[in-house]
């Protein structure tokens, strides 16, 4: 029965005030950004979000599912950015799409320091963690996925898997030198770069 409640707390009840949700996230990863996940107690973030550790065991299950519900916060705001950037371009073309995608992934809602931390976090902690991990695979394929169907509309089926390969190692490799930086992030710079491999890719047809 035990492992059974722990498994229902896991996951933050659909009850849950969006206000206090969203307090808990941000303090979560105020503390990523302030400590690194491993000193980012329960006592710590309950304290930064003004609730007592007993709201955060009893939405989330704990600090695991605490961790977990930060990062599909992440997650769903690159989601929304994505979404936002391709209706902002001026035409169906793939070239317009890449570059929304290519910029929705330095939005922002991804290059804030206690993001991209919390983001670094994720990383290093989904390789001891499944769920984390399954997560962290969802993520990847859907920018693989759509990176390829637009390649795909111009490029061969082999060169155009081989394309979205080679830009979404680049959009990591670009946000990971940006997160390790300590001057701050040359965002703008980053995004050229990436355009500037999408257009040559599209070109090579």
């Amino acid at each position: 029965m035990q492992v059974k409640i722990k498994e229902i707390w896991a996951v933050p009840k659909i009850g849950m005030e969006p206000i206090r949700r969203q307090q808990l996230i941000q303090a979560t990863m105020e503390a990523i950004d302030e400590v690194g996940l491993a000193d980012a107690t329960i006592a710590r973030i309950a304290h930064k979000a003004g609730v007592s550790t007993g709201i955060i065991s009893h939405y989330f299950g704990g600090k695991d599912g605490l961790f977990e519900a930060t990062m599909r916060h992440i997650l769903g705001d690159l989601g929304q950015a994505i979404r936002k950037w391709r209706d902002s371009t001026p035409d169906d073309s793939p070239h317009d799409h890449l570059h929304a995608i290519i910029r929705a992934n330095f939005d922002r809602s991804q290059v804030d320091r206690s993001v991209m931390k919390t983001w670094l976090a994720f990383w290093a902690t989904s390789m001891h963690r499944p769920d984390l991990q399954r997560l962290q695979r969802v993520n990847d394929r859907r920018l693989f996925s759509n990176l390829c169907h637009q390649f795909h509309r111009v490029l061969p089926h082999d060169k155009a898997r081989n394309a979205a390969r080679g830009l979404a190692a680049l959009i990591d490799g670009l946000w990971l030198r940006g997160a390790l930086v300590p001057d701050g992030f040359d965002t703008e710079r980053a995004i050229a770069l990436a355009y500037r491999y999408a257009d040559e890719q599209l070109a090579a047809n």
